[in-house]
Formats: C-alpha cells, sequence, structure tokens
C-alpha cells in the first residue's frame, strides 16, 4: 500500500475509534460534574489545549463546527471552568475509555506502535488542534489508553487536513458537510442552522478535497512502510470490530 493509500483507507476507521470515547456515557457524565454541558465538554475539550483564546478562534480552528455553536460551548464552558482544565479531563476520560474497551484487544501492543509511529511523524504544520493535542502529556500510559489517544490524535489530524484540503478547494466547511455522507442532518449535528445551499455542483469538489486530504495526511503513514501500513489497516478493521456498536458510523467535524 502507498502512505496515501493507507491514509484513505484508516481515515473513515480512525474517524470513529477516535471519538468513540465521547459517547461514552462515563464521558459525559464528567462534563455534569465539572458543571457544564455536553456540548460545552466536546468543545472545550478538543480546543482546550490552546489555552484562553476566543471564541471566534476556536471556530476558525475547529472550522466544520458552527461559529455561533461552537461560541455557546466554549463560553458556556469558559463561565465555570477554565480551558485547560476541560481539555486534561477530556483527555483522562479518554485515558479511562481506552483502558476500559482497547486494554484487551488482541495484538493491543502492536497496535500502540503503530499508532504511535504515526503521530510521531506526522507534519503538524497547520493543525494546531493536532500539535497542541500532541504536546499534552498522557496521564495514562497503559497500552489501551495510549491507544485511544493515539486515534484521538490521528482522528484530529485527518479533520485538520480535510479543513485545508476544503478551503483549498474553494468550498466552505459548510458546504463540504452538506456535500458529504450525512448531507443536511451532518450540518444540522454541526450546528449550522437552514436553509442550506444545493449540493449538486459541490460533490465533484468535495471528491477533489478527499484526494487532497489523503495526500496531505500521507506522511504520517510513509513513517510505516507499506506492510506496516497494511499491518495498521488491519488492526485497526480489528478493533472497529471489537467495540461493535460503541464504535458506531458520525460525521468528521
Amino acid at each position: 500500500m502507498t502512505p496515501e493509500q493507507i491514509a484513505a483507507t484508516s481515515k473513515p476507521l480512525v474517524l470513529v475509534l477516535g471519538d468513540a470515547y465521547s459517547r461514552c456515557p462515563v464521558t459525559l457524565r464528567r462534563a455534569r460534574l465539572l458543571g457544564i454541558s455536553g456540548w460545552a465538554f466536546y468543545v472545550t475539550g478538543r480546543a482546550g489545549a490552546l489555552g484562553d483564546v476566543r471564541a471566534e478562534t476556536v471556530a476558525a480552528v475547529l472550522g466544520f463546527l458552527a461559529p455561533d455553536a461552537v461560541a455557546d460551548g466554549w463560553d458556556g464552558a469558559a463561565r465555570t471552568v477554565r480551558p485547560s482544565e476541560v481539555a486534561a479531563a477530556t483527555l483522562a476520560e479518554c485515558c479511562r475509555w481506552g483502558t476500559q474497551h482497547l486494554d484487551g484487544l488482541p495484538r493491543i501492543d502492536r497496535l500502540v506502535g503503530l499508532l504511535e509511529r504515526a503521530v510521531h511523524a506526522a507534519d503538524a504544520s497547520g493543525m494546531p488542534l493536532f500539535a497542541a493535542g500532541r504536546a499534552m502529556p498522557v496521564p495514562n500510559r497503559n497500552a489501551g489508553a495510549r491507544a485511544a489517544v493515539a486515534l484521538r490524535l490521528l482522528r484530529e489530524y485527518f479533520t485538520g487536513a480535510h479543513l485545508l484540503a476544503v478551503r483549498a478547494s474553494g468550498m466552505t466547511p459548510l458546504e463540504a458537510v452538506l456535500a458529504g455522507p450525512e448531507g443536511e442532518a451532518g450540518a444540522m449535528a454541526c450546528g449550522w442552522p437552514p436553509p442550506y445551499p444545493p449540493v449538486g455542483p459541490l460533490v465533484r469538489r468535495r471528491l477533489w478535497a478527499e484526494a487532497v486530504t489523503h495526500r496531505l495526511a500521507a506522511p504520517a503513514f510513509a513513517a510505516l512502510g507499506p506492510v506496516d501500513g497494511a499491518e495498521l489497516v488491519e488492526l485497526l478493521v480489528a478493533a472497529r470490530a471489537h467495540l461493535g456498536p460503541a464504535a458506531r458510523s458520525q460525521p468528521a467535524a
């Protein structure tokens, strides 16, 4: 497999596996303990590593979430708790989820090794969420926790690459979401209110942006080589099958 093929094949698996922890009821309970909403916990958990920045900056970095929805979550959390604390709590929940759900996965040590090699080799240029997340120390060093954190980081890596590709294609983030598999339902989930522009003319640009996303993400997987890259895909498929309903599909944002 070429690096671009590895990126293209692993991306849908990473997008689902890297966000599965956030839908866990125990993770959502952490939001209540902090005194904030689940949405505020999600937004600030992803962007809190950037520090005390303005909501407009967070919306620009997250890209695919509507700015007003981002502001609701970010400002709502900031009235109660510092962004860095939410980021740390989110990382701890990711580790907790990984320990619970991934520790018993067959060949977990090998999966961790491959994931962490890709994370280490990834070029963070133009991907501030990935860079900020990668700089955070991992509080739990068992295999399941490390796998969950690496999957979460690669998810931000793919999402950041896709945002760059979408803007290069001439589309807005909203247009990219509408042209994706979830369509208007995905736009609503990302906080964009209707009415929506027609998507017909956008499909070709979306396909171009997908190809560019894979090209931008490829250097991380070039470090693995074709054999180890193919093994990573195999292990990701096995991990998703192992998790079952806990790793259901969802739009990338």
